[in-house]
């Protein structure tokens, strides 16, 4: 079920609602919103905290049911944590733990207030488009491939109002669309890699394109006409699937004819085996979320489209299936890519940067883009340096790095800036081409950054890894939906300004 989202400006104690949702610091310091339910329900909140059963902890919560004096069914006591360490990323958290609280309830609507909490340096949009996007998130279900479920006759929650004036309704407009890229884009990776091959992922944008047909076109490039213009170090990635690669070509048309568009480019290996560089068997089962930048960026796409953003965007999307079989590509092979550069290829599992080089080098020739952003599950390099919270961000343009960082920053999809200095490409020398596709055990995610650079000279070029953010560890774990609220929010600044 997808959450509707409203702004509900009426006070906590008289709202006709199955719940409502207010918070409590530790130490017991009432919101505003739960004072005022306080005050109304005779001191119900203030027994509970009395009582040890809210301390107002993050991630705890408690419910009040029926309580006189207050209207709604329920009231939803959420802890705060610490007042003074109360930030924007406290404030995230507490709404999405809102939202798993309500989701054990049975209600069918809410109407939250903690939208009202104040956050520094943060104004009510940012707050009610924050706490739209981390209720959605953790409402989330994925469902595409279960039996279907009989329905339940519990009350199931569709709706969350969030206390706000007319101030947020930009920001409530903003994370309608956003959550909409977010959903596209994790429905797309959590996919089994059955369905989700490279000519699905090019019916999903030509559906969408088709659905969006004022403003959207979409261009489909099969292996046979890849083949034709060159593209020979993508098409050698997919020689060993039966699913044959597919280039998909999203094009928005949003601001002025003439103004050159922006560009998404995302890495959408469908599934990564290494090919015959064979991965081991413990976690292989993750690789389906190898094609995450695809569907990263295409749900960056998404959002930009539902905000009619008044700006031209190209999302180009390589996309194949990385198998072993007798005619994989191998170890020593050399190939010649779109840009007419050379490759050795050392290692068959270093495959996301040789589909994204032709793809570079194919968005540049034909958009002439003022900036190219792409985005990939590039390495488990980048794991290591920066974890699952950040995404490594790698650029020769400082002003581009900065902005995307900035992006980052108030979305809370953070990135961080790994060095791209020419003192690395030494690492990809290659004695039998005119680079090797990797530069050993050292900095790899930086090397291949490195790489990705030689396809993007005199291009306004970033690269975001997300091999640490763009899925959840675990056998149970899903897509995040990263980057796009970075991307969605770093094409809003350039509208901005």
């Amino acid at each position: 079920m997808t959450l509707q989202f409203s702004l509900a400006p009426s006070s906590p104690e008289t709202v006709d609602t199955a719940c409502v949702v207010v918070g409590v610091y530790e130490g017991g310091v009432l919101t505003s919103a739960a004072a005022r339910i306080d005050g109304a329900a005779g001191g119900a909140i203030k027994q509970l905290v009395e009582s040890g059963d809210v301390t107002g902890k993050g991630g705890s919560s408690a419910v009040l049911f029926a309580p006189a004096g207050v209207a709604a069914r329920r009231v939803l006591v959420v802890g705060l944590g610490q007042q003074k360490a109360f930030d924007a990323a406290r404030f995230q958290r507490v709404n999405g733990d809102a939202a798993r609280a309500l989701g054990r309830l049975p209600v069918d609507g809410a109407v939250s207030y903690l939208t009202e909490v104040d956050v520094p340096g943060r104004d009510a949009a940012w707050r009610v488009r924050t706490a739209l996007l981390a209720t959605d998130h953790a409402a989330y279900r994925y469902t595409a491939t279960f039996k279907p479920r009989e329905k339940s006759t519990q009350p199931e929650l569709g709706r969350v109002a969030f206390a706000a004036g007319a101030d947020a309704q930009a920001g409530l407009e903003q994370g309608l669309a956003i959550a909409e890229g977010v959903r596209f884009a994790r429905e797309l990776a959590n996919l089994p890699p059955n369905i989700c091959t490279p000519a699905y992922i090019a019916r999903q944008a030509q559906d969408f394109a088709a659905a969006h047909a004022d403003s959207v076109s979409c261009r489909v490039l099969d292996d046979v006409e890849m083949e034709q213009l060159g593209f020979g170090s993508l098409l050698a990635v997919g020689r060993g699937s039966a699913n044959k690669p597919r280039l998909v070509a999203l094009e928005y048309k949003g601001g002025a004819a003439g103004d050159k568009p922006y560009a998404f480019v995302g890495k959408g290996i469908t599934f990564d085996t290494g090919g015959i560089s064979l991965k081991p068997g413990a976690g292989m089962e993750e690789m389906k979320f190898d094609m995450g930048g695809a569907a990263g960026v295409l749900g960056g796409f998404v959002a930009a489209v539902k905000m009619g953003l008044k700006l031209n965007l190209v999302c180009v999307v390589p996309s194949a299936e990385n198998m072993p079989d007798g005619d994989s590509y191998r170890p020593s092979d050399v190939l010649t890519s779109l840009s007419g550069l050379t490759i050795e290829v050392l290692n068959t599992d270093a495959e996301g940067r040789l589909i994204l080089c032709d793809a570079l080098t194919w968005t540049a020739q034909t958009f002439q883009p003022q900036a190219i952003v792409d985005a990939a599950t590039l390495t488990g390099a980048c794991v290591i340096a920066l974890g699952k919270h950040a995404t490594g961000l790698m650029s020769k343009h400082d002003d581009l790095a900065a902005e995307l960082l900035a992006a980052g920053e108030t979305t809370l999809d953070r990135a961080w800036r790994l060095p791209l200095w020419d003192d690395y490409q030494t690492q990809l020398e290659s004695g039998f081409a005119d680079v090797a596709n990797i530069g050993g055990k050292s900095a790899g995610a930086i090397t291949a950054g490195c790489f990705l650079s030689r396809f993007t000279e005199g291009q306004r070029w970033a690269h975001l890894d997300i091999a640490g953010t763009a899925w959840d560890e675990g056998r149970k774990g899903l897509a995040t939906g990263r980057p796009v609220a970075l991307l969605a929010q770093w094409l809003l600044d350039r509208v901005e300004h």
